[in-house]
């Protein structure tokens, strides 16, 4: 990134899966001439629609999407690339006198994006990542504390993936990771903008939203990215929803087994994107979607923010 840039504004909004983030997002950008960039990992693979709860065609018509379906299923996006087209985008955006509005609930994504991750240029290295992962999560852990102590005690030891790519790039490029993930600021002027509802009531949207995306097609959608040639074990089909079908079209689980473990996993995956969008962060301003005028309190937060006017405790944030 370009270090003159001008303090430009951008906007983030953060939450769980299925809180209400595209239609917030929507009517934000509607209202203060933004355009919507993804933080959604899942949103980058074409032919992942349902399952993903992709914007439909309409939304995308209404409201211009960027980083959304630039992905075959069998391709890679890594966090690095990922960055920089964000930057990009989000340059792009600016440059044409509109809001440039971050939006998803892949907290790694966000952060990278938001706090200037350093981010290690190793290539995957297939053999090594083959090699450790045989190793286990505890022996990983151990590993990586006896070379870089500082990566290993921010990583969860059951956390096998990041435990192995932390030893790749510490290994291959013989430095700490550590030492290789400072963290560069982007000259923006951030407001993040978090969605919250009480757990109980999440969980009731999130086992709706699973019925309606069955009901809209999701079993015929995963069989045909199936019957394409894209196996279950590529990284786009570890998506919640598309594991679970490829397990139930290969005979593993009955229909209904596989419909309860998608809302039963997207669940757990909400206690998940917790840990990355925490309620007591000082950066992310908070709404309780359930109240009557969240969406109203939503808006005119963005306004006063936009306006440089001081929030007041009428417009104070829930943590509900």
């Amino acid at each position: 990134m370009k270090g003159e840039r001008s303090a430009a504004p951008l906007l983030v909004v953060v939450g769980p899966t299925a809180v209400g983030k595209t239609a917030v997002s929507l009517r934000i950008a509607s209202v203060y001439h933004g355009e919507i960039i993804s933080a959604d990992s899942r949103l980058f693979y074409r032919g992942l629609d349902i399952g993903t709860a992709k914007p439909t065609p309409a939304e995308r018509a209404q409201i211009p999407h960027h980083l959304i379906d630039i992905c075959a299923p069998d391709e890679t996006l890594s966090l690095g690339e990922y960055q920089q087209m964000a930057y990009a985008a989000i340059d792009a955006v600016q440059q044409r006198g509109r809001l440039p509005i971050l939006v998803g609930g892949t907290g790694q994504y966000v952060e990278a994006v938001v706090t200037g991750w350093g981010i290690p240029r190793v290539p995957p290295q297939p053999a090594l990542r083959a090699a450790l992962e045989k190793l286990g999560g505890a022996e990983l852990a151990r590993w990586l504390a006896r070379l870089d102590p500082a990566a290993a005690a921010a990583i969860d030891p059951r956390n096998v993936r990041r435990l192995v790519r932390a030893l790749e790039v510490t290994l291959v490029s013989g430095r700490p990771i550590s030492t290789l993930q400072s963290k560069t600021p982007p000259p923006y002027r951030i407001a993040i903008i978090g969605l919250n509802q009480p757990r109980t009531l999440l969980h009731k949207r999130i086992d709706q939203r699973v019925d309606e995306m069955m009901a809209a097609g999701l079993l015929a959608e995963v069989s045909a990215l199936r019957q394409a040639g894209y196996g279950r074990y590529l990284p786009a089909m570890s998506g919640l929803g598309y594991r679970q079908l490829y397990a139930y079209l290969e005979g593993e689980l009955t229909l209904a087994e596989a419909v309860q473990r998608i809302k039963f996993e997207t669940h757990r995956f909400v206690r998940q994107q917790y840990t990355w969008f925490r309620l007591d962060d000082p950066r992310i301003t908070w709404f309780d979607l359930e109240k009557t005028d969240g969406e109203t309190a939503v808006l005119r937060y963005v306004h006063d923010w936009l306006t440089n006017q001081p929030q007041t405790s009428e417009g104070a944030p829930s943590h509900g």
